[in-house]
């Protein structure tokens, strides 16, 4: 006997969790992806237009939902973050150094 239960995640964890390798990733790409679209939704009418508009047609409300829905559509993908430039300390001095004689 198969136990098919309707959960109320949609899409499911298990599809969601195929597209991310770890479940703090999945978390991650999520909330950041819900902040932005939340931001794109408050900066409407400013007329500033620098904020990516959800990707995804969804009947969903809440931004965490549209970022969910958008993994499990491949519209946003995780990746590693680039790796800062080291800054040499000793430079950024010798170069304010000389800025101020």
């Amino acid at each position: 006997m198969a136990l098919d239960h309707d959960t109320m995640i949609d899409p499911p964890i298990e599809t969601l969790l195929e597209k991310v390798d770890s479940k703090f990733s999945l978390v991650t790409l999520a909330a950041r992806r819900a902040r932005n679209i939340n931001s794109y939704f408050n900066q409407l009418g400013d007329g500033l237009g620098h904020m990516i508009p959800p990707q995804v047609s969804s009947m969903a409300r809440k931004p965490l939902s549209i970022g969910f829905e958008e993994i499990a559509q491949d519209k946003i993908v995780w990746t590693e973050a680039p790796d800062e430039p080291e800054v040499d300390a000793d430079a950024d001095a010798e170069s304010a150094d000389s800025a101020d004689s």
